[in-house]
């Protein structure tokens, strides 16, 4: 009888313990855009030179444009809790003369269309696409940007 027990404990656990297991999961990066390709990168940006130091604060962005890194460089932005580094090309167009994010605080906009991203979740209402997202992590005064 303690047998059957057993058996039918782990039958009604097993089952729950798999649904609790498969609905836990992080947010992760969806990077699927036709639109702007993958491409591989590491950077670090170290907030103590000049160019960066606006950084250091809450609501300040900064483009960094160096070859190879995103498709028309990255923009990064420190929210107050921590930092942000979406690609600064358009997500929903095609690479053009026209395709290259201009930034103001938190607010990156494309000059083809006037859509308006926010630096905070990468979206604009009412578009397909997000902006590309990168992985942003501070180490000391570097924030180091990697896809």
């Amino acid at each position: 009888m303690n047998f059957s027990k057993k058996i039918l404990q782990r039958v009604v656990v097993f089952p729950i313990l798999l649904l609790a297991i498969l609905s836990c999961h992080k947010d992760k990066i969806n990077n699927n855009n036709p639109y702007l390709a993958n491409y591989s990168f590491s950077i670090q940006v170290n907030l103590n030179l000049p160019t960066y130091s606006s950084l250091q604060f809450a609501g300040n962005s900064k483009k960094v444009d160096e070859f190879g890194v995103g498709n028309r460089g990255i923009i990064i932005y420190n929210s107050g809790t921590g930092y942000y580094a979406f690609d600064g090309a358009c997500p929903n167009q095609e690479l053009s003369s026209c395709s290259t994010l201009e930034i103001s605080g938190a607010t990156a906009t494309c000059p083809c269309d006037d859509a308006v991203y926010s630096l905070l979740d990468g979206r604009s209402p009412g578009l397909q696409y997000p902006l590309k997202q990168y992985r942003a992590e501070l180490n000391g005064t570097t924030i180091i940007v990697s896809n």
